[in-house]
């Protein structure tokens, strides 16, 4: 027997080597014409779907089958085929004249050992293997600083942090253009659902970062490029399937640049499912098109679109349970984790199913950009832009004459489910809702709305590029350019169904419409006006944001190559102004215009020791305008008052780099400081007495100043060419740096004069309800302050790749709510918050090249979180008692043991 085993063993082996033995593995170094890595290009084998990218450094290794070729790839660059043999050395590629370089793509891209900034770079072969059924953002939770969770959990929900700055503090740029909302700044992934599929790399820069549009970011920026003409001609289909019902399948075809000097990429694809969080089904599309024209050796046009329709349930990222309630719950799942119960899941009287968080989206985006090579050394991209959305979601509302408000419509409050409308099997009674509506003699006591936040956007993004190469081989490139943005946001609510109400008496809201701001209200009977499905609820108003701004960039470059020195600035003009048509008349619609300044300068240096050693160090000074909303009008959703406190918001940064580069190992250490002051804010509550407990409220904060400091470390070691490990330490130290102060508002938008709710006689009256928040401080929550992963990868024999990623949070603190007991002193006095305990989980993916019916085959397979280990991500706590566990809601946990299974086909 034993014998036998060692036989089988020795045969097992000899099979693994001959299939080794059968490829060559190549490794080398790509270079561009200056001597410089280039981040991400593609190493391929042609008329397979064998490729792998270049790591920060230019390196790769690649596996050969026996009597193929090579070849190295990078936009802009010439193709470079190979003859395959062990050691490539170094490659170096020309500039294509075929191909002319986006100047407003790659501003925006940051180089290692050139650029003096931390960044961190995902491939779209790292996409591919490690997607799966994550959101697009998860993909960066094995990069430093970066935070990205499920939040509520519903498809697209996804929150990304960096550094411990929300979304709307972190520049999301798509091929050189911004994505990030014009009124508020942050980012719905969900509208980004389809960028997986066509995206060729993201970088992220954290810190200032090295984009040099006119607004810059505080926390950091996602740099994302999606595939035009870099792809070569051919296609691929895929299917794909995963837990919850999870389906996906697409198709994308491209003709490669043709000798006519035309290419053409387009992309479908569909993904749907039931969910991982209970009643969350989702249903999304996909599109992307990209026509290029290379008109001749000077100019060359490029026209893409894409989109992702998508309609999606949620849960609410009010609807956390606490840690007890979870427990509570557990009866209702039916053997299903606890921790996906969503408590406003239910069905109607016919047994349909219901969820009053719902959201509809479509935005498009398209944009024709312009390439003029002017000479060898001048250049001139523009890229036109607009995007025509159109969306929303669901927003209960309450008649406001009896005991029922908008509030009813909640799952949870404070941690607690809602037991108003509540079955015994724990799902929440929608039937109930009908019914009470169906025996009212005043109407519906309770309807649905559709909230529409739809816009029309609009910019230009325009770069001129001038290179000066000196006769002692020194180099001074000049960047100037415009960033020209026009936005329009359309917002309304409307009745979408009565149910089964005869009809519906908006009294809470046209209650606080003034008579001498809208003619309408004069009239007493105006607030009992009888509504049907299509009328206007609560709110209709646009909002309007105009932006001019100019950037300029130098970039000096001596010692033979080994010093970089970058200085940059940008100024902006932003103005903002609002039109509201439910509480004001035509008269006075129209709000008054405001004006605020912006800018930043930044400047930085590179120094390269040698071929191994590099220190960098940036610093840099920015003025941005306050938002829109939560800034600009002291509420943006009700009224025309525009905030006489508001200022632009400072921010002082500095950060200092080490990096160290050879063949087999690369690492990078810096650290940065961050000082960002002037913030405005908003923090919540909810009202715990009287006739509108549990009504939430919110208070406008000004005056919010944070320090953010921290240590990061990155690294990647290849101690053989079949084995690669990865790992990632970030430890940060957050704080808020000054105490606040603001007025409050309902969930309606409109002024209290108290916690019991009542309503003051106008915004920033002398009985509008007013107080200062003592946070200095108190740890920053929302983020886990400390981050780690270990990622190794292997390729035991031909085709097959295995990988794992072990990733770790810490210091992760609860965020905090404003408690109404504390309110009516002036005071507030901010508790100490939760340190929430530490998280871990361990990912697994796994890919098999093959062949099928003679084409080239890929079988890709994910687990997520494969030990089924649940931790909570997301808390909140009350101000007025110290955090812990058994006082936190609001509370989230990761998701358990998910899974995928795609097989993707390449002709």
């Amino acid at each position: 027997m034993m014998k036998r085993t060692i036989l089988f063993a020795c045969s097992l082996w000899l099979s693994i080597v001959a299939m080794i033995a059968a490829d060559n593995k190549c490794s080398g170094i790509v270079v561009d014409e200056a001597n410089e890595p280039l981040i991400g290009a593609t190493v391929s084998v042609p008329g397979t779907s064998i490729g792998v990218p270049t790591d920060i450094d230019g390196h790769f290794t690649i596996q050969v089958p026996a009597g193929k070729k090579i070849r190295v790839y990078y936009i802009g660059y010439k193709s470079v085929d190979l003859t395959p043999k062990a050691d490539l050395g170094t490659i170096v590629l020309q500039p294509d004249q075929k191909m002319l370089k986006d100047v407003v793509v790659t501003q925006s891209v940051a180089k290692t050992r050139v650029t003096p900034v931390a960044i961190s770079n995902i491939s779209a072969q790292t996409i591919d293997l490690k997607l799966g059924n994550q959101e697009l953002p998860e993909v960066l939770k094995t990069t430093p600083g970066v935070w990205t969770t499920r939040n509520g959990g519903g498809f697209g929900d996804a929150k990304t942090n960096m550094r411990g700055f929300k979304s709307e503090n972190v520049a999301v740029m798509v091929n050189g253009i911004p994505i990030n909302d014009m009124e508020w700044g942050g980012v719905y992934w969900s509208n980004w659902a389809g960028l997986g599929d066509v995206a060729s790399s993201i970088q992220t820069q954290r810190g200032l970062g090295a984009t040099i549009v006119s607004t810059p970011s505080i926390g950091g920026t996602i740099n994302i490029t999606t595939r035009t003409t870099d792809v070569e001609r051919g296609g691929s289909v895929w299917y794909g399937m995963g837990n919850d019902a999870m389906n996906n399948f697409g198709l994308k075809v491209s003709t490669g640049l043709m000798k006519n000097g035309w290419a053409v990429t387009l992309l479908g694809s569909r993904k749907w499912g039931d969910g991982y969080i209970q009643g969350t089904p989702f249903n999304s599309y996909n599109y992307f098109v990209n026509v290029s024209k290379r008109i001749n050796d000077s100019h060359q046009i490029s026209l893409t679109a894409f989109g992702a329709p998508q309609t999606h349930y949620q849960r609410s990222s009010q609807n956390g349970l606490s840690i007890e309630g979870y427990q509570e719950v557990k009866n209702y799942m039916n053997g299903e984790s606890m921790y996906k119960y969503n408590p406003t899941f239910g069905y109607d009287k016919n047994g349909q199913m219901r969820n009053s968080s719902y959201n509809y989206y479509h935005k498009p985006q398209i944009s024709l950009s312009h390439i003029w090579q002017i000479s060898e050394i001048n250049s001139l991209s523009t890229s036109i832009y607009a995007s025509f959305a159109n969306g929303g979601g669901y927003s209960g509302q309450g008649s406001g004459l009896g005991k029922y408000t908008y509030s009813t419509w909640y799952g949870a409050t404070n941690g607690q489910i809602n037991t108003t409308f509540r079955c015994p099997d724990g799902t929440f009674d929608y039937a109930a809702i009908q019914e009470l509506n169906a025996n009212s003699l005043t109407g519906s006591e309770l309807v649905m709305s559709q909230s529409t936040n739809s816009h029309t956007w609009v910019g230009l993004v325009s770069s001129y590029k001038h290179e000066i190469n000196q006769s002692n081989g020194n180099r001074l490139n000049l960047t100037g350019g415009l960033d020209v943005r026009y936005y329009v946001g359309f917002h309304k609510n409307v009745i979408n169904d009565l149910y089964d109400g005869e009809y519906f008496i908006d009294y809470s809201s046209r209650r606080s419409v003034k008579p001498e701001l809208n003619s309408a209200a004069a009239d007493p009977a105006w607030a009992y006006e009888k509504l049907g499905v299509g009328d206007v609820v609560y709110r209709n108003y646009n909002g309007y944001t105009a932006q001019e701004g100019i950037y300029a960039q130098g970039e000096y470059t001596m010692l033979d190559n080994r010093l970089n020195l970058v200085v940059s600035g940008a100024v902006n003009n932003n103005t903002y102004w609002r039109r509201d048509f439910f509480y004001y008349d035509k008269e006075h619609e129209r709000s008054a215009t405001t004006n605020f300044v912006g800018g930043t300068i930044k400047g930085g240096a590179n120094y390269n020791f040698d071929k191994h050693n590099n220190v960098f160090v940036n610093l840099g000074y920015i003025s941005r305008a306050p938002f829109f909303s939560g800034g600009v009008f002291l509420n943006s959703t009700t009224s025309n008052i525009i905030n006489e406190n508001a200022v632009n918001e400072k921010v002082y940064s500095f950060e200092v780099g080490y990096g160290f580069t050879s063949k087999p190992f690369a690492l990078t250490f810096n650290g940065y400081y961050t000082r960002w002051m002037d913030k405005t804010t908003t923090r919540g509550g909810t009202i715990d007495k009287g006739v509108h407990e549990g009504d939430r409220y919110y208070m406008n904060m000004e005056g919010v100043d944070a320090l953010h400091m921290g240590l990061e470390l990155n690294l990647n070691w290849v101690p053989a060419r079949w084995v690669s490990i990865d790992g990632m330490v970030s430890v940060g130290d957050w704080k808020w740096d000054s105490n606040a102060s603001g007025y409050f508002y309902n969930q309606l938008g409109q002024p209290l004069a108290n916690t019991d709710g009542d309503i003051a006689s106008g915004i920033m009256a002398p009985d509008h309800l007013h107080a200062t928040i003592n946070q200095k401080g108190i740890k920053v929550g929302g983020s886990a302050q400390t981050t780690a992963s270990i990622s190794a990868n292997f390729i035991p024999f031909k085709g097959f790749r295995i990988g794992a990623d072990w990733v770790v949070n810490s210091n992760n603190y609860s965020d905090y709510q404003i408690s109404a007991s504390q309110l009516g002193g002036g005071d507030v006095n901010v508790a100490k918050p939760w340190r929430i305990p530490w998280g871990q989980q361990v990912d697994l993916n796994a890919s098999y090249r093959f062949k099928i019916g003679g084409v080239n085959a890929t079988l890709y397979g994910n687990v997520y979180n494969l030990f089924n280990n649940y931790y909570v991500v997301d808390a909140y706590t009350s101000t007025s008692t110290p955090g812990t566990w058994q006082n936190a809601y609001r509370v989230f946990y990761s998701f358990g043991r998910t899974y995928s299974l795609r097989l993707k086909i390449n002709f």
